[in-house]
């Protein structure tokens, strides 16, 4: 199949699984659908194991879309999509240039509309093809659009029009069919622009033979004040973060104990200082070991000096982490606590980038080339993973177990408030639970969302 051929098979497939429903099945099955089409639009040198990942998690994210239907699993189907069409078509290029590109296509979507030369076939176009093409196809998106204008502009024009009874919610299926086209268009028919292909050198991992030459970074400094002043610096920020880790600790862990809500804000509060902290430690090691220095013999102590701050850096997110975990130990889980452990997670992953950057001798392109994966492996779990369910399961074991709480901030815990309400014979909670089920699965089929059909009455 030709790329036209994609784009109007996939906007056909959007208004199917999309008119008169809500977001549910439907989205999944599109993401599988777009997967598995991508798989076979891709020419065989750019199915590398990078992109056959992406692949598995692209259906992954669609399947785990279909049964919870929540943001963290629309965010996963998106990029994971994104991902695999980029990585289809571009295998070299760097993950980080899919932002530009994508913001680009959208933007310069009209443009490329118009183009008809660039998407639809030429000379090899069947009479027939032209013809529906001339006589039905575009005539009809022209008059679908003007009709809309005059039917806002005279209530007289739309009334002649809506007394005729047709089962057909004309404006939804005009709304669904443009969005359709709109993402079947820029998902098999995007561009990258050559000055952004041009910057795609920019963000490689190793250095050129010119980065190793040794000179100053500034004509007010020669090489050996500035190599000083990355020693003075970095022995100067060990001594004050080693001390910041004792007054910390000591914080956290030995004033007196707070109230509930105390304890959260100063949590919270801490936990932002710690991940402030480790960001500006890694942008001063990226300022001062962006080219030469890594290749500076007389370097050897600014980088055991620096290899010190980060492993100090790390005992203060480990810190963070455990006073994070006393916290969840006092009060229970939340949405909140467990989003603490994935940025302090972050964290120490950047630090651990940072320390290969600076003995594997990398270019400050490889954090981000490193982290954006990680950034994105964190949201995968964030989609596989009943988060909800896990929070009521352990919060139920707890004494001041908030049952208000849970059944109205937390999601997907309805299976275990349900076996909640029958061992305390809470007949009002399992009314209330047993009600919210039979809505979701008075759905229709396109639009219901798995895991309640999973949910027995």
């Amino acid at each position: 199949m030709k790329t036209h051929h994609y784009i109007f098979l996939t906007t056909a497939l959007f208004v199917i699984l999309f008119y008169n429903e809500n977001v549910g099945l439907n989205l999944g099955i599109l993401g599988i659908a777009y997967s598995f089409l991508t798989l076979f639009k891709t020419p065989e040198r750019n199915r590398t194991k990078i992109f056959l990942t992406l692949l598995v998690t692209s259906v992954l994210s669609s399947i785990a879309f279909a049964w919870y239907g929540d943001f963290p699993s629309f965010l996963a189907v998106v990029i994971s999509l994104l991902l695999l069409s980029y990585r289809s078509r571009n295998r070299r290029m760097k993950i980080l240039l899919l932002i530009p590109v994508f913001v680009v296509n959208c933007f310069t979507f009209i443009c490329r509309f118009f183009s008809f030369d660039s998407w639809l076939p030429k000379t090899n176009t069947s009479g027939l093809w032209q013809k529906t093409l001339a006589f039905i196809l575009i005539p009809f998106i022209l008059i679908s659009i003007f009709f809309g204008i005059y039917s806002a502009g005279s209530d007289h024009f739309a009334s002649v029009f809506s007394d005729y009874e047709l089962d057909i919610n004309f404006w939804q299926l005009l709304c669904i069919t443009i969005l359709g086209f709109f993402i079947a268009f820029n998902f098999w028919n995007y561009s990258v622009e050559k000055l952004i292909y041009k910057q795609n050198h920019i963000l490689r991992n190793q250095f050129n033979e010119q980065d190793k030459i040794q000179k100053s970074t500034y004509s007010f400094l020669d090489l050996n004040s500035e190599r000083m002043s990355g020693v003075v610096s970095f022995f100067c920020l060990n001594i004050l973060l080693i001390f910041f880790i004792f007054t910390f600790n000591y914080e956290q862990f030995y004033e007196k104990v707070k109230t509930p809500n105390q304890l959260s804000e100063e949590t919270h509060e801490r936990v932002v200082a710690v991940i402030m902290s480790i960001v500006m430690a890694i942008l001063v090691i990226m300022f001062y070991f962006k080219s030469n220095f890594n290749f500076d013999p007389k370097a050897g102590l600014m980088k055991i000096l620096v290899k010190i701050w980060i492993v100090l850096n790390a005992v203060l997110v480990i810190s963070a982490m455990l006073k994070n975990t006393e916290y969840i130990v006092s009060y229970g889980f939340t949405y909140k606590r467990l989003g603490v452990y994935a940025f302090l997670f972050l964290s120490l992953v950047g630090l651990a980038m940072t320390f290969i950057k600076i003995q594997m001798k990398k270019r400050n392109a490889f954090l981000f080339n490193a982290m954006i994966w990680y950034f994105y492996g964190t949201i995968l779990a964030c989609s596989y993973i009943n988060w909800g369910g896990i929070i009521t399961e352990q919060n139920m074991k707890r004494n001041d177990f908030n049952v208000d709480y849970h059944s109205t901030f937390i999601s997907y815990n309805e299976k275990d408030l349900l076996k909640f309400a029958i061992e305390k014979r809470n007949l009002q909670l399992k009314k209330e639970i047993l009600e919210r089920i039979r809505i979701d699965k008075s759905e229709t089929f396109l639009s219901k969302i798995i895991y309640y059909e999973t949910v027995r009455d």
